[in-house]
């Protein structure tokens, strides 16, 4: 009996040690949004996407092709900022009757909102984000 618990002893301590061990894993840190937009519809078929992190950087994509991660420049941070102050979300809008419509939803402070006519506290916001994609997206 003394032998068997000898053998078996270095065996679980062998295994439990393994565990301890091990080298703690790198942590990455989580990117924090500041705003998205999803442009999407029309016969076309239109599904764009903008999600700009407060650092100043922005994941881009569109329908057909890669996503595109890129850095916004200070001062379009700023303009996009400064619009993002003065923008008020308001409530969803009801999809109208019809084929041909583009819906835009804003994701901003935690709301989500859907719309197919800007307002002029969206439009200034929605074109920064626009000018964006189109100034940084390109498929390789």
């Amino acid at each position: 009996m003394k032998i068997w618990r000898i053998a078996l002893l270095p065996a679980l301590l062998l295994t439990l040690g393994t565990g301890v061990a091990q080298p703690a894993q790198a942590v990455t840190p989580t990117k924090k949004t500041l705003v998205t937009l999803h442009k999407q519809g029309g016969f076309a078929g239109l599904d764009d996407r903008v999600i700009v992190y407060t650092n100043g950087c922005a994941r881009l994509s569109r329908r057909t092709g890669p996503t595109v991660d890129k850095c916004l420049t200070r001062k379009e941070v700023a303009t996009l900022r400064g619009h993002l102050k003065r923008l008020r979300l308001g409530r969803s809008e009801a999809q109208p009757q019809g084929a041909d419509f583009i819906k835009y939803t804003v994701s901003y402070k935690g709301h989500r909102v859907s719309r197919y006519t800007l307002t002029t506290s969206w439009s200034p916001v929605v074109r920064d984000l626009e000018k964006a994609l189109e100034k940084y997206w390109a498929p390789d």
